[in-house]
């Protein structure tokens, strides 16, 4: 058979629904500066999608380190893969920046969240060695552990009896080759689609019984999560204890790149085997520059952190007091649980959009269980309360049409090329 024709005729468990997602649903496409009210399809409505956590994305100091830096530099500078010809004082800072900021001796610029996580995992671990992850872990860690040519061990959603035993497994199976290899945990200080925090404290207590590493995916904790903003190692008090701290610029920093960020004698072994980056082409020098500034208000401007939490509170309050489902979310990230098939789904986020002006993304099978639907919203710091109220008349709404049935009797429209 035809590879091509092989994979058209079996387009995966989301791409079999493109036909009438693809563009609304799918690939939406907003328009316009980003923020809490943007433009999807010529309307303007309520924007509760992007991980723009702290309102940075359109900061006027950033947009203006930004854009002298692009004047400047330009996006080709520096050429080249950092080892060879792409190194600079500004990647060399923000790595000083970024490693006193969590808290960590040093950090290793990254070009991107995804890959550099894969790379890390790949760079740390040979087939001797045991990965132990969480079940919910990021696509972009299991992506990372599926390039694992050893033993891996999966506990149970952060499930720490279930980390335990699967510790066991793994120091059982470490003694078995003749401790050749060592044991990597993973997992996230704030799990993306829920907003439950890892239980970090929990994990470290187990290193007193147990001999692992622990890397943890902060992507939504950092710059969030924590007195200064340092992430959920930070908040529970456990910074120190976590022996590899990696987090994107794509979420509070509203950038491009990541880092990872440990003791030195660890990240300058990375930094000489991370293939995604010894091959590729160096931060461009306007995005390093650009990150700096991020850094520096997230230093100096905490009221970001506490105008972003004063949103948080009265959205997730506000959805409780409704009666709605969030989960145990403990950070911005804020599900809404719904009973629902994914006919409804769509209809119900078409007249959300259509007929309350409200966006936000929309969860179904195979990413959460059967007959549920979780509506995600990001709240960030340049919502306003005002915000929230119409959000919440908004969701009781669509609330009572889901129980009454109606998204069920109407017919789903092609929202294809629209």
């Amino acid at each position: 058979m035809d590879i091509f024709e092989k994979r058209i005729a079996n387009p995966g468990n989301i791409g079999k629904h493109s036909d009438n997602s693809h563009g609304y649903f799918t690939f939406p496409k907003l328009e316009g500066e980003i923020g809490p009210h943007m433009k999807f399809r010529g309307k303007t409505l309520l924007n509760w999608s992007l991980n723009n956590y702290l309102g940075l994305a359109n900061h006027p100091e950033v947009r203006k380190a930004d854009a002298e830096a692009a004047a400047q530099y330009g996006l080709a500078l520096p050429m080249g893969a950092r080892m060879m010809s792409g190194n600079s004082v500004y990647h060399e800072q923000l790595e000083r920046e970024l490693a006193e900021f969590v808290k960590k001796d040093d950090s290793i610029l990254l070009n991107y969240g995804y890959q550099g996580i894969m790379s890390v995992i790949d760079a740390l671990t040979d087939r001797h060695d045991i990965i132990v992850y969480d079940a919910e872990a990021h696509a972009c860690i299991i992506d990372g552990i599926r390039m694992h040519i050893g033993q891996t061990y999966k506990y149970l959603h952060n499930n720490i009896a279930d980390l335990e035993k699967n510790l066991q497994r793994a120091v059982k199976k470490q003694q078995e080759s003749g401790n050749l290899g060592g044991i990597l945990v993973i997992t996230e200080g704030v799990f993306g689609m829920t907003g439950a925090m890892g239980k970090l404290k929990e994990i470290v207590e187990l290193k007193k019984k147990y001999d692992f590493r622990l890397l943890v995916d902060d992507a939504h904790g950092f710059g969030t999560m924590g007195a200064t903003g340092a992430g959920v190692g930070e908040a529970q008090g456990v910074q120190a204890d976590i022996d590899l701290y990696f987090s994107t610029f794509a979420k509070s920093m509203a950038g491009f790149g990541a880092f990872v960020a440990g003791k030195k004698d660890i990240l300058m072994y990375l930094r000489y085997n991370l293939r995604s980056q010894i091959y590729a082409k160096s931060l461009p020098m306007a995005m390093v520059i650009g990150a700096l500034k991020r850094m520096e208000l997230l230093r100096t401007q905490p009221e970001l952190r506490e105008n972003l939490w004063k949103v948080v509170n009265a959205l997730q309050n506000g959805l409780r007091e409704h009666g709605y489902n969030i989960g145990t979310t403990e950070s911005p990230v804020t599900p809404v649980m719904l009973n629902g098939t994914i006919p409804e789904s769509q209809n119900m986020v078409i007249d959300l959009r259509e007929n309350h002006g409200v966006f936000c993304s929309v969860v179904v099978y195979p990413v959460v269980p059967k007959d549920m639907i979780l509506l995600r919203l990001i709240p960030t710091a340049s919502h306003t309360l005002e915000d929230v109220e119409k959000t919440l008349v908004a969701f009781d709404k669509i609330s009572d049409k889901l129980r009454s049935g109606v998204y069920a009797s109407t017919e789903v429209p092609m929202m294809v090329n629209v």
